[in-house]
């Protein structure tokens, strides 16, 4: 494990909807001398950036090509239907794919969701460059869009709604850096997504007094007699 450097900096990239503000507070309680900096994009931007070794790590979202890279699993996402507040789908609290059969369903390019069953509903005849260009054709009407619950709530308009997808595939979200000798930095910050409190360590536990060697030449203890 390297040892960090006296102008350290560890910096953290991290894709729309994720939310690092509270691992960002830890850290800013455990390392108030080395400033933790949050640079934003996508997840291929964040991934290219963490193989470059511009930033230490990275929260993306799966897939990613690993190769090269360790990549811990935090939480799966739900995805949703986002449709507009009048839409036959509000009509319930959640709904399932055969829902949108009938529906054109809005692919951005920047779409980070897996489809192993291809996608559901009819394919829209234009692919908007992105997921927030995506939102702004569901309030014009011309179709609904599926995405993560986080980025439902980050692009919310006063004339759309969501509703949970029951059976679709969830969106995973990964802590990522590079397959190498972890830093000291890097082994705090896995420490503080794990869930590791401050007082807790990777090192062995010491071995109790009656566990641990005498020094050369000192004299054995004696037990005490019972009476």
């Amino acid at each position: 494990m390297t040892e960090p450097t006296p102008a350290a900096t560890f910096r953290l990239g991290y894709v729309p909807g994720v939310t690092p503000g509270k691992w960002a507070r830890i850290w800013a309680e455990r390392r108030p001398r080395v400033p933790l900096e949050l640079v934003a994009g996508s997840t291929d931007e964040a991934v290219e950036l963490v193989r470059a070794g511009t930033i230490d790590a990275a929260l993306v979202r799966l897939p990613i090509d690993r190769a090269g890279l360790h990549a811990i699993p935090l939480y799966t996402e739900t995805t949703v239907a986002v449709v507009p507040k009048d839409h036959l789908l509000t009509a319930a609290e959640e709904a399932v794919l055969a829902d949108l059969a009938d529906e054109t369903l809005l692919h951005p390019q920047d779409d980070t969701l897996d489809w192993p069953g291809g996608r559901p509903g009819r394919a829209a005849a234009y692919t908007p460059p992105t997921t927030a260009e995506a939102v702004e054709l569901v309030a014009a009407g011309m179709g609904v869009l599926a995405l993560p619950q986080s980025l439902a709530r980050l692009h919310h308009r006063r004339d759309l709604t969501y509703r949970p997808l029951t059976d679709a595939p969830g969106s995973s979200v990964v802590l990522t850096w590079p397959d190498a000798e972890n830093t000291e930095l890097m082994e705090e910050f896995i420490g503080i997504v794990r869930g590791r409190t401050a007082h807790s360590s990777r090192t062995p536990r010491q071995a109790p007094a009656a566990e641990r060697p005498r020094p050369a030449g000192a004299a054995p203890r004696r037990r005490a007699r019972r009476r």
